[in-house]
């Protein structure tokens, strides 16, 4: 079984097909087809349960705090599989499941609430406009001053990017 890849319907048909009719193993299936014999398995009792819905490929799902609990408690309380629990909840794979167990088991009922995903936006202290700050308008003299100041950092750094130019164009030693 080298890498990984996503089995299409008729695939996983053929293999339901393969256990249900003509009585192979799922270990004789699985070096048939190259594929573990677990997730045959799997998808025979996703087929079972759920008919060819079961075995149609997933889209994500977010699963709610109080399903994850739930889920969790279930295992707790009955000694069943990971394999079955994902059958009986309908939820795609095992590792859904195992990672909700660490998470109860770290931080409680608290641990299954979903995180967002991705970059935490952090702004403490926005800039604002210095026009914002005064509620009364700027005179003639404290506009010239702020024209003059914005003209002197423009032509500051067009003497930079200039500078920068030109060392650029130099042929290296």
């Amino acid at each position: 079984m080298s890498k990984k890849k996503k089995n299409d319907l008729a695939f996983k048909l053929k293999c339901i097909k393969a256990y249900d009719e003509q009585g192979l193993g799922f270990k004789v299936i699985g070096k048939l087809y190259d594929v573990n014999p677990s997730q045959i398995q799997l998808w025979h009792s996703f087929y079972q349960c759920y008919g060819v819905k079961g075995i149609e490929q997933r889209t994500y799902t977010s699963y709610s705090t109080a399903f994850k609990l739930k889920v969790v408690q279930y295992l707790q309380s009955n000694l069943i599989s990971l394999k079955d629990a994902c059958v009986k909840f309908n939820i795609s794979r095992e590792s859904v499941i195992i990672s909700w167990q660490r998470a109860y088991a770290q931080n409680g009922a608290d641990g299954l609430i979903s995180q967002p995903k991705g970059r935490k936006v952090i702004m403490k202290n926005p800039k604002k406009n210095r026009s914002t700050k005064e509620s009364k308008p700027l005179t003639r003299e404290e506009e010239l001053l702020q024209e003059n100041e914005y003209l002197r950092t423009e032509l500051a750094f067009l003497k930079k990017l200039r500078a920068l130019a030109q060392n650029g164009k130099k042929p290296k030693p």
